[in-house]
């Protein structure tokens, strides 16, 4: 049974602004539209304690900052930490002048799907942010089907309350064009009362670099007509009704983007490794030798692995990824890379400065759709997608675990890895072997008997690579597995311990008549444990 319905606010306000720039008026193509224009702090009195917000924005790149900043200004400045408090939706992560110091003034109550920051992930470890992990291209169709919305304590209880878009330009019709990130943002405006729009005038228009479709319901949806990652299946912008859009707000703010994660020696190490596997399956038939479409994640060995393409022997590649980095302009300048799609590019601020520097020799070899189409299982497993993915933690049955340190501490979410390793032709989980603790340099070891949280089963992947060597799983049992992923990918401070504790598990297991997927539960995670009170996961043994 709904609440009773609260009084409906009301929307008028003051602007206090001036006169439009004529930056914001060559951006700002339907004039009535500049009639809204606004200072954030006119709109901040609009707000309440419990809002429902959609966010633009994906991997830092394309979130409004502006509109935020006030937000948060506001709270600091008359002590309502934790009084004023939103549930936030965004299609992934958005920088940190804006969701972690929202965090950190106790501004989020509900988040979803992904994130990135210390203070919001230690507001979910401490509980005051009920955070909802979820696959990013199922987030965006749920958002639609009413899911985040349907345990609404204030009318309209099926939409979201606020819409916060940042755009490069809007259209004479009203249309948003985004910039560096589609996301869930088709999604987001789609299922908001009201829509505020931040018309970022620092960054250029990037009219003509995305494909957006329209997000039908069951039983009306439609099959995604794409088979090549350059197809084009939808708009150069975001329809949206312009009577929706309560303000319009001029920022000259950039993404906050640091520096792409440096290469190591590992890393490097890691992608030679996967090089030469791709070599031989072309040598074997069951790859082209342009491969197949990429996907690659965020980190240093997504980085290591892109730049070793840009110097390999591997000519006309396509990318169907979520999201670019600053290799990819180095693989595009190659000569090596024909197309990317991705539903977002986070470039280095340098990167972005090249990526302008060349606009022309790029934007007919770039596209950027939603998340719900990037991420698309229909998509990847047609076109037989090369998933490349970085777990915390991948066993010796090979479950992998992306999330949960220690099975409980949460760090960023899931993303789109499930999307992609379910999904893809080829399905590749690569890592260091281990981790330095704070008192052992190898004190974690990425193989581990049992991981301690399952967010890819051993169903989904068919490749495990670290610097130590690369295990091929396909057409292998569990048993056969084990063995081969411990003699190839762990860390020799850890291989003997681990092939022990599968030797015993095997032979107990078999005593008991159940030995598919030899456990012994007793020490299971007996790793984890000493970790937690010695500091590694360097047993003594199995006794």
């Amino acid at each position: 049974m709904k609440p009773t319905p609260a009084l409906r606010r009301n929307l008028q306000w003051t602007s206090t602004a001036g006169a439009p720039s004529i930056a914001l008026k060559e951006r700002v193509r339907r004039p009535a539209l500049l009639n809204k224009l606004a200072n954030a702090q006119d709109l901040v009195p609009l707000f309440r304690h419990d809002d429902w917000l959609g966010w633009s924005g994906f991997t830092g790149v394309g979130y409004p900052k502006v509109l935020p900043t006030a937000l948060a200004d506001h709270v600091e400045q008359n002590k309502l930490q934790g009084k004023m408090k939103f549930n936030l939706f965004v299609g992934a992560s958005v920088g940190p002048e804006t969701e972690d110091r929202w965090a950190k003034l106790d501004m989020i109550s509900h988040r979803a799907p992904h994130q990135v920051g210390k203070s919001i992930a230690k507001g979910i470890n401490e509980g005051r942010i009920e955070f909802m992990d979820k696959h990013l291209s199922m987030f965006a169709q749920d958002l639609t089907y009413g899911f985040y919305t349907k345990n609404k304590r204030h009318p309209p209880y099926d939409k979201l309350d606020w819409a916060l878009i940042e755009a490069t330009d809007i259209t004479e019709e009203g249309y948003i064009i985004p910039g560096a990130s589609v996301g869930a943002t088709p999604e987001i405006l789609q299922t908001a009362e009201r829509i505020i729009v931040e018309v970022n005038t620092r960054t250029p228009s990037f009219e003509g670099l995305h494909d957006i479709n329209e997000a039908l319901l069951p039983p009306y949806r439609r099959p995604y007509l794409i088979t090549h990652p350059s197809a084009r299946i939808g708009m150069p912008a975001i329809p949206v009704d312009p009577e929706r859009i309560v303000a319009i707000i001029e920022s000259d703010r950039p993404d906050n983007t640091g520096p792409n994660a440096p290469e190591t020696p590992e890393s490097r190490l890691i992608a030679k490794h996967l090089l030469e596997f791709f070599q031989s399956e072309v040598d074997a038939g069951r790859l082209p030798r342009n491969l197949l479409p990429l996907q690659s994640g965020i980190g240093n060995v997504a980085n290591s692995i892109i730049g070793g393409l840009a110097e390999g022997p591997f000519k006309n590649l396509q990318a169907w990824t979520e999201v670019l980095q600053d290799t990819f302009l180095g693989l595009f300048d190659s000569g090596k890379l024909d197309f990317a799609t991705a539903t977002s590019i986070k470039f280095s601020p340098e990167g972005f400065q090249h990526f302008y520097d060349h606009w022309t020799d790029y934007k007919d070899k770039l596209m950027l759709r939603s998340q719900q189409v990037a991420n698309s299982p229909e998509i990847i497993r047609r076109l037989g997608v090369i998933a490349m993915n970085t777990p915390l933690e991948v066993d010796m049955y090979a479950h992998a675990n992306s999330t949960c340190a220690l099975g409980s501490r949460m760090l960023n979410g899931l993303g789109g890895s499930g999307d992609f390793l379910r999904n893809a032709k080829l399905s590749i989980m690569h890592t260091p072997s281990v981790r330095p603790s704070k008192t052992d340099p190898t004190g974690i070891t990425c193989i581990v008997p049992f991981a301690s949280h399952i967010d890819h089963t051993e169903h989904d992947l068919d490749i495990v690579v670290t610097e130590q060597g690369l295990a091929d799983l396909r057409g292998l049992s569990p048993r056969e597995r084990a063995p081969v992923i411990i003699q190839k990918c762990a860390h020799p401070d850890y291989r003997d311990l681990l092939m022990e504790y599968y030797d015993r598990a095997l032979v107990e297991c078999l005593k008991k008549g159940s030995a598919h997927e030899p456990h012994m539960l007793r020490n299971a995670f007996k790793m984890h444990i000493n970790l937690e009170q010695n500091g590694t996961m360097k047993v003594k043994g199995w006794d």
